[in-house]
């Protein structure tokens, strides 16, 4: 019988564990909490608890992690049944050779719930120890929600949680200097740290607070813009999970698997250095004060080509990346838009052989034979992330070669196929895949299903409020999209 993975179970068997494991001191669990963590997701999780583990067992950043779940839904209780544990792997081929860690994160001290727990979250701000904010709400979480106010038993929107938090926090300190804090939001937007404390700025004009804390919020708080690159597909298979447990001899319902790739790129100063001391004990954190080029890189090249193949590849019955690329027929398509369309047209000015080297490297990356990364998982919030990664290169291959980009018109005549909806239960919709259904996990899902009912391409493309541009007027690309659909 296996025991739960906790303090307890820890404690008594570190010993063997220690032959399969890395494992932290048992000092960590005196930590003072130093980080703000908005999300449970296994990206967080996987990359940015990843290196404030890796720095606490060094003797670096000696600081945990305080994470707010927006939900008392799934995920918590495990959390707080294991004391903040979770077991880490990380797999994959690092300069052609195969490598493997496997991981007992402690950096988690404990999980708090937005909706029933905001009193306490907010008692975290009055914490001298707390200098960081972390967040991952997915693209759309970064959002200006009309008439959310920090008086609200939760706020509903994560810009003005934070602000609540920070008015909370500058009360307690009464505005001093060194009270402010570093706000890293790993969404995946272009200057997501400018974008939050844009919205931040703006609600804190709506809930007409005060001038001087909105001066402490300009003056004394570091918004720092972003980049996280990891893949993270989530849980292991369960035959992995099984084989595990058994060998450990405890029950990790947060397990998480990764490749060895990591790259958390930060935007920041000296003293945003200093405070992210997490940053010393791992080169896969770089702060520097213009991270443009690993966001263009990554946000077009990788993220990018993961959206424009997905649905393509789904439709065609695959279900996961790597599957994708033991395919020839897909593994070329791939690799001609990475690195024939894609490559070309980055809205920014990178040496070409950094572009191709980067390119392979990713390709390899989708090739890691031991991540299950699901093609359903990028395919949520579809239409946000055709738009923030896609549609900048769009635009930027027409200037630079004036026609349309065939593989390109190709993935995204198969997203918009992907979102054609079959029915609607419950609020969620499905498609309809070679007679079984799929779940779209997009918050433009009831425009597409309504747009399918007599569906019009130009009308969908020349949808500004979609696209931010009519992309009825690129010459070409309409008869392209609709030769593939």
């Amino acid at each position: 019988m296996n025991f739960k993975l906790n303090k307890s179970h820890l404690a008594s068997n570190s010993v063997n564990l220690s032959k399969h494991l890395n494992l932290p001191d048992e000092a960590v669990f005196d930590l003072p909490e130093k980080v703000l963590q908005f999300g449970t997701g296994v990206l967080l999780r996987g990359l940015c608890d990843y290196f404030i583990d890796k720095a606490n067992k060094k003797g670096i950043f000696n600081g945990r992690v305080v994470v707010v779940k927006s939900t008392d839904k799934g995920g918590a209780d495990d959390f707080n049944e294991q004391d903040g544990l979770f077991t880490h792997l990380v797999k994959g081929l690092e300069n052609g050779q195969a490598i493997e860690e496997n991981i007992l994160n402690a950096s988690i001290s404990r999980t708090l719930s937005a909706r029933s727990q905001w009193h306490e979250i907010l008692h975290c701000a009055k914490n001298p120890d707390m200098q960081i904010v972390i967040s991952n709400t997915t693209e759309v979480g970064i959002a200006l929600l009309e008439n959310d106010k920090i008086t609200n038993n939760p706020p509903s929107s994560f810009p003005v949680k934070l602000l609540a938090f920070l008015h909370e926090r500058w009360k307690e300190f009464k505005g001093s200097p060194e009270s402010g804090m570093v706000i890293v939001p790993t969404e995946l937007l272009v200057g997501n740290g400018d974008i939050l404390k844009d919205i931040v700025l703006k609600q804190a004009d709506n809930n007409k607070l005060e001038l001087e804390f909105i001066d402490w919020i300009k003056t004394h708080n570091y918004f720092c813009n972003s980049l996280v690159d990891r893949i993270v597909p989530g849980k292991p298979e369960k035959e992995m999970i099984a084989e595990l447990q058994k060998k450990y001899g405890y029950e990790d319902n947060l397990m998480v698997l990764s490749e060895v790739y990591r790259l958390w790129a930060i935007q920041g100063d000296e003293h945003v250095r200093n405070v992210l001391s997490f940053a010393q004990a791992d080169d896969g954190v770089i702060i520097e004060r213009d991270i443009e080029i690993y966001r263009e890189l990554k946000l077009r090249m990788l993220n990018g080509t993961h959206s424009l193949q997905c649905g393509m590849s789904y439709l065609l019955g695959f279900r996961t990346v790597k599957d994708v690329m033991t395919n020839a027929y897909l593994s070329r398509i791939v690799t001609n838009l990475m690195l024939g369309e894609m490559s070309l047209a980055i809205p920014y000015k990178i040496d070409a052989k950094v572009r191709d080297r980067f390119g392979r490297m990713v390709l390899d990356r989708f090739r890691n034979p031991f991540l299950n990364h699901k093609l359903l998982d990028i395919t949520v919030q579809y239409t946000t992330k055709m738009k923030m990664r896609n549609i900048p290169v769009l635009l930027q291959y027409y200037k630079e070669f004036g026609k349309a980009p065939e593989l390109f018109a190709m993935g995204f005549a198969a997203y918009l196929q992907f979102m054609k909806g079959e029915k609607e239960v419950n609020g969620t919709y499905y498609g309809e895949s070679n007679g079984e259904y799929y779940p779209i996990n997009c918050n433009f899902a009831p425009y597409f299903y309504e747009a399918w009912q007599d569906f019009n391409l130009e009308k969908v493309l020349s949808n500004i409020s979609l696209w931010g541009e009519d992309l009825t007027k690129l010459d070409g690309f309409t008869e392209a999209v609709r030769k593939y659909l």
